[in-house]
């Protein structure tokens, strides 16, 4: 966490080789991981960034081989930078524009447009300092706000996922989900099951339970703590969310055996978008300017606020974040590669499931790389096919692991706040309209106590006025 004096990121000021040796050291045993625990975390935030990108790729024509090569080279080297599972998701706001159909869908200009505007905001605001400042000046309960209204609407779309099937190419629900399929409601159920019982309640209870010394070895409350901790070693080291996933694209193939035909080999073509300046004006308008805010809550302070929570021993600037999301699309989106950002809700499902270093996210690259090489475009057909019902599965722990986040609020004041912004933020469908409503709640009841303060002071003055005068 930025230390109130500081306003640059101690990663503009540290070599490579700090953070090669960061990262080596962070994937240790000793830190309490292994490489199944990272290889599981790997994969906590496919739960958004799949439906969005097949959302975008089957309305949009987004090409998903070109996006996957991006953003495998954003997880991969925002891995050895931070040295945490810092997640590369897609832009919600712009992509809920983009596959609307209250307006005509935004072309693959207007999306990438749309991607570099708010990019450069970003990234003025983190070369300047001025993310840091927020970050330093923004209410607690206000992030807290911001972080379980966005946890809590993932897992209201996790649900729906689960009990409904989904349209992605006009983003409805449609008939209620079987139970018995390939994609059915009792095999969803099951993966809930699966990962509570390997993952329990999350925030790492399996991977970081510790074995505890014993001081008497012979004591049966010794000997009870000796097997749980065994038992937990165990959990531990089977990474459930990679289980989970890849037992869902085993089951794409069973689903339809045809898509095998339609795979074709080798990568996308790399081409430069051409953007006249009415996709300039479409994209800032209608989807930048929408998800500008959204992006500096969530993507930077929140981000960095639970990255704190989570890893109190290495330091995640906002500065640093702001600069690595303006970057990543400064480059990608004239590419044609999906705008992406930093999410906190990919952060926690990642740490839920076990990802603990920049390997996980090093892991995921290098995973999304191989398939954009090897299968390009073509993979589009594959993810057509995922079971959405375990796509809910796993953005429902990632939801519900980022919501927890607000469970530190010990006043009821903190709590009025934190609760007035979710509510908002849920109802209003807009983290920026919450972010409001929070920041002017958290002033009024400042300035009450505040009123209180000066009132008990004033007192305090008059009695003392008082007796002075008595003693005279």
């Amino acid at each position: 966490m930025e230390s109130p004096n500081q306003t640059t990121s101690p990663l503009l000021h540290r070599g490579w080789r700090h953070h090669l040796a960061r990262l080596s050291c962070a994937t240790n045993f000793r830190l309490k991981t292994t490489i199944w625990s990272e290889l599981g975390g790997s994969v906590g935030d496919l739960g958004t960034y799949i439906p969005i990108v097949l959302a975008l790729s089957l309305v949009n024509h987004l090409d998903l081989g070109t996006t996957l090569i991006f953003t495998a080279l954003y997880n991969i080297l925002t891995g050895f930078l931070f040295g945490i599972p810092m997640p590369v998701q897609p832009m919600k706001s712009i992509a809920a524009v983009a596959i609307s159909e209250s307006q005509t869908h935004l072309t693959i200009p207007q999306i990438m447009a749309a991607g570099i505007s708010t990019a450069s905001v970003l990234l003025f605001l983190g070369a300047t300092g001025l993310m840091s400042f927020f970050y330093r000046v923004i209410p607690l309960p206000v992030v807290r706000g911001v972080q379980l209204s966005q946890g809590l609407s993932f897992a209201f779309s996790a649900i729906k996922y689960i009990r409904h099937n989904q349209d992605f190419a006009t983003g409805k629900s449609g008939s209620s989900r079987p139970w018995i399929g390939l994609d059915g409601l009792l095999l969803a159920l099951s993966s809930i099951l699966f990962l509570v019982l390997i993952t329990g309640s999350g925030s790492g209870d399996a991977v970081d339970q510790p074995l505890l010394e014993l001081e008497d070895p012979n004591s049966s409350n010794n000997s009870c703590r000796r097997r749980r901790g065994r038992k937990f070693r165990v959990l531990s080291a089977i990474p459930a969310a990679l289980l989970v996933f890849l037992f869902g694209l085993l089951l794409c193939f069973l689903r339809d055996p045809s898509i095998v035909n339609d795979l074709k080999f080798g990568p996308s073509k790399i081409h430069v978008v051409k953007i006249t300046w009415d996709d300039w004006k479409i994209g800032f308008v209608r989807a930048a300017i929408p998800q500008i805010p959204l992006s500096v809550l969530n993507s930077v302070i929140a981000v960095c606020k639970l990255s704190t929570d989570l890893f109190p021993e290495r330091e995640v600037s906002a500065t640093a974040v702001s600069v690595s999301v303006g970057a990543m699309n400064l480059v990608g989106c004239w590419f044609g590669a999906m705008p992406v950002c930093h999410g906190a809700g990919g952060l926690a499902g990642q740490y839920r499931f076990g990802g603990r270093s920049g390997a996980s996210v090093l892991f995921l690259g290098v995973g999304k790389l191989v398939l954009g090489l090897i299968f390009g475009n073509s993979f589009v057909r594959i993810l057509g096919q995922f079971p959405i019902g375990i796509l809910g599965v796993l953005l429902l722990f990632s939801g519900i692991e980022l919501a927890m986040a607000s469970r530190d609020m010990n006043s009821k004041e903190e709590s009025f706040v934190m609760l007035v912004c979710a509510a908002v933020s849920l109802t209003g469908s807009s983290a920026a309209l919450g972010f409001g409503c929070g920041i002017v709640l958290f002033l009024l009841l400042k300035l009450r106590e505040m009123d209180c303060s000066c009132i008990g002071f004033f007192k305090s003055k008059s009695s003392t006025d008082a007796e002075t005068g008595l003693n005279s």
